[in-house]
C-alpha cells in the first residue's frame, strides 16, 4: 500500500513539475514578448521563435507526406510564427500559442493551395472536428448560447489550441469579421485562410474570429454564404443580389438577420455593424 501511495505522489509530483514547466515558459514568452513589442528587442523576437519553433513543428508534422516536405512546411509555418509574434496584443488575456495555431496553420494551408496539393487531414483532427460538432451543438441548447472555445477544450478534453487548429483545418467556420475586410498588400481581399489569426485593424480581428468560430453554427446555409460574400469575398449587396438572384433590399434584409444572429450569441458584440 506504501509502494502505491508513494507511486501515486510521484506521478502528482511529475505532473505538477510539467504545470510548472510550462508555467514559466508561458511567463517567459511574456517577458520576451514585452521586451520586443516594449523595447523593440530584437533579439527577444529571435527567442520567441526558437522557443516556439517546437508548436511549429508539431503542426507542420500533422500535414507533412515526407522528410522533404516537412523542412517546406516548418519554414512556411515560420513564416505564420512570425506574424503571429509581430502582431500579437499584450493586452489581451489570450497566449501566444493560442493566437499563434491558427495563423500557423492557415499559413501552411494557403501554401498548400498555392502549390496546387491537395491537403490530407490527419485522422486525429478530422475525430476532434466531429467531436467539437456534436459538442457545439449539445452545448448551445445547454448554454442558450454558442461555447467559448475555452468551454470546447474544457468539454473535449484538449487544448485551446488543438480546438483552433481542428476547426480550422477543416474549414469549420467562416473567417468573417465584424467589420468590412482591409486590402492585402497587392490590393487584392485576403482570403478566409490567409486572414485567420491576422489582426485588421489590430488583435481585436483576430479574437472576433475565435468568437464566431461556434457561433456561426447558428446561421443556415444561405445566411452563411451571403456573409462570405460579403465580408470574405467582398461583394457589394448589390453584387450579391445579381449573384443569388433576389433584389438588393433581400440581401440587405438577410445580412442584418444574420449579424443579429451572430450578435445574439456574443456578449458585448459592436451593435454598430455596417452590413
Amino acid at each position: 500500500m506504501d509502494v502505491l501511495t508513494d507511486h501515486g505522489h510521484g506521478v502528482e509530483d511529475g505532473l505538477g513539475d510539467l504545470a510548472s514547466v510550462r508555467s514559466q515558459r508561458a511567463q517567459r514568452g511574456r517577458d520576451l514578448l514585452r521586451a520586443y513589442h516594449e523595447r523593440g528587442d530584437l533579439e527577444a523576437r529571435e527567442r520567441l521563435i526558437e522557443q516556439y519553433l517546437p508548436l511549429v513543428r508539431a503542426l507542420a508534422a500533422r500535414y507533412a507526406r515526407g522528410g522533404d516536405q516537412l523542412e517546406d512546411l516548418i519554414q512556411v509555418g515560420c513564416i505564420g510564427l512570425i506574424k503571429a509574434i509581430d502582431r500579437f496584443d499584450l493586452e489581451r488575456g489570450v497566449e501566444l500559442t493560442t493566437y499563434a495555431t491558427p495563423t500557423i496553420t492557415g499559413e501552411i494551408r494557403r501554401h498548400f493551395r498555392d502549390k496546387g496539393w491537395s491537403i490530407r487531414l490527419p485522422r486525429g483532427l478530422q475525430e476532434l472536428n466531429l467531436r467539437l460538432s456534436q459538442l457545439i451543438e449539445v452545448m448551445s441548447g445547454d448554454l442558450h448560447r454558442s461555447p467559448t472555445i475555452r468551454e470546447l477544450a474544457d468539454a473535449a478534453g484538449v487544448t485551446e489550441e488543438e480546438v483552433l487548429e481542428a476547426l480550422e483545418s477543416n474549414d469549420a467556420y467562416l473567417t468573417v469579421s465584424l467589420s468590412a475586410p482591409s486590402l492585402g498588400d497587392d490590393g487584392d481581399v485576403p482570403d478566409r485562410l490567409e486572414s485567420i489569426g491576422e489582426i485588421d485593424p489590430g488583435f481585436e480581428a483576430g479574437e472576433d474570429r475565435v468568437l464566431l468560430t461556434p457561433a456561426l453554427t447558428v446561421l443556415d446555409e444561405r445566411e452563411r454564404k451571403i456573409l462570405d460574400l460579403r465580408f470574405h469575398a467582398g461583394l457589394t449587396q448589390s453584387q450579391i443580389a445579381l449573384e443569388l438572384g433576389i433584389s438588393q433590399m433581400h440581401v440587405s434584409r438577410l445580412i442584418r438577420t444574420a449579424l443579429d444572429k451572430l450578435r445574439a450569441q456574443i456578449p458585448g458584440a459592436d451593435d454598430g455593424v455596417a452590413a
